[in-house]
């Protein structure tokens, strides 16, 4: 998987220090998750909400990666984990952002700063462009053009009124993504592991973006797996991000107050 492939790159490029970075600190909001690793280092992404309710006591879990258990742990704990939670998935994406952060800060990837990765896509001819994910800003974007415009979601009702006759049903990835010139993928497929049956369907000629504050990883296998540009998220105040995480904050907050959208280049 895509995200077990870049753990193992991160770990070979930190070397022994990596099974030295612990979780310093946590927020775990409604929209958001924010970490802080003991390296000073932070990350987000996007919070997968548990689905379970906890009726009886059998239920209550109280086991590692609970509440009070997550702050202080070792992120190769987190990795290894045999505990498989909507929390762990969220956690394991936020601290792969923390931990790339530097590295592509210092890296000589090709980075625009300030710039949304839609900017950089050539629209002089109509193109089938298909959206995955309810980006609402994206799809406002293309509603009104002469481009093809296809949104793959998993509920309609996420959707606009006028923008629901974009829908497609998730399910039917398959047969939209190969007919597809331009795809432009949520980084929420990362936290919700379904980012690597996409990519599978997407032909080569394609031109794919995955985007989103959960899209700040180390780019390397993503470009390896044919994404042409990466949309990240570079946090510029720690404090105020984890302010904001905890009051509810999501993705558009954090480019008002305490962070900036970069795009990752694949040249």
């Amino acid at each position: 998987m895509i995200l077990d492939e870049t753990y193992e790159l991160l770990k070979s490029y930190y070397d022994v220090r990596f099974d030295k970075l612990v979780l310093s600190d946590t927020r775990v909001g409604l929209y958001l998750t924010a970490v802080r690793l003991s390296d000073g280092s932070c990350g987000v992404a996007s919070t997968l909400k548990e689905n379970k309710v906890h009726r009886d006591k059998e239920s209550r879990d109280y086991g590692e990666f609970t509440p009070s258990k997550i702050k202080g742990r070792k992120v190769v704990d987190l990795f290894e984990t045999t505990k498989n939670s909507n929390l762990t998935d969220t956690l394991k994406i936020a601290v792969l952002n923390a931990v790339s952060s530097r590295m592509i800060s210092d890296s000589a990837y090709k980075i625009i700063e300030n710039a949304d990765p839609v900017d950089l896509i050539p629209l002089t001819e109509p193109k089938t462009i298909t959206i995955v994910g309810g980006f609402h800003s994206y799809i406002r974007r293309f509603s009104n053009t002469n481009n093809r415009l296809y949104v793959l979601e998993l509920n309609e009702d996420n959707l606009a009124d006028e923008h629901k006759k974009f829908y497609i049903p998730a399910a039917d990835y398959e047969k939209i993504l190969p007919a597809s010139d331009i795809i432009i993928i949520t980084g929420f497929t990362l936290v919700n592991n379904t980012i690597d049956n996409l990519l599978a369907k997407i032909p080569s000629k394609s031109q794919v973006i995955v985007t989103g504050p959960s899209s700040s990883i180390i780019p390397d296998i993503l470009f390896g797996y044919g994404v042409d540009i990466i949309g990240a998220t570079r946090i510029t105040d720690p404090d105020m991000l984890f302010a904001i995480v905890g009051e509810a904050g999501a993705g558009f907050h954090l480019f008002r107050y305490c962070a900036l959208k970069i795009c990752i280049l694949n040249e």
